[in-house]
């Protein structure tokens, strides 16, 4: 993915909305999103189906080189690890959410969150990192009930060998801005 002109910009100062994810492939990205569409989640097809490392973020475009910067940075000093996607959970009552555990690869996601949020991405959360992959979003209880039980089964194994800056467009879909393969990849 190139770095190129701000997303969405004509090189303004603008403000815009990011966000740093592992992205899981194919063919289990489809499969999730699928089981977003058919649980009735609007959002099932404007995002990427991913593991979080910084959620939404607004930032200014003029901020973009020094964020990439860093995030190149964070990349280098990783290597590739396994991710075993397996079974389901949910933050209720606390958070309408319904997901897939991230079984192996867990404590891999910690440290990159931590190192992904430090400089200048450095940033609050509103609640404790617990890396997951969401399948149901604020839908009704019987909606995340039946998401619940039709992810028990779910499994997925997969080398995590990158990250990906995204942005958020004007239409309120994710887009994939920039990868940051490991150095040890």
């Amino acid at each position: 993915m190139p770095t190129a002109a701000a997303p969405g910009g004509d090189g303004v100062d603008e403000a815009v909305t990011i966000g740093v994810s592992v992205h899981v492939p194919e063919p289990y990205g489809s499969r999730v999103q699928d089981a977003r569409a058919g649980h009735g989640d609007p959002q099932a097809r404007s995002i990427p189906t991913h593991v979080t490392l910084l959620p939404p973020t607004e930032t200014r475009t003029g901020l973009l080189p020094g964020i990439e910067r860093h995030l190149r940075a964070v990349a280098a000093g990783q290597r590739p690890f396994r991710m075993l996607l397996q079974g389901s959970g949910t933050f209720r009552p606390v958070s309408p959410v319904v997901f897939i555990r991230v079984e192996e690869g867990a404590q891999e996601c910690r440290v990159l969150e931590a190192e992904v949020r430090s400089g200048p991405l450095a940033r609050e959360l509103a609640f404790p990192y617990h890396p997951h992959v969401t399948v149901a979003h604020g839908l009704p209880e019987p909606a995340l009930d039946a998401a619940y039980e039709r992810t028990k089964g779910f499994r997925a194994v997969f080398e995590v060998a990158e990250f990906v800056l995204s942005t958020f467009g004007p239409d309120a879909v994710w887009r994939p801005w920039t990868a940051f393969r490991f150095g040890g990849a």
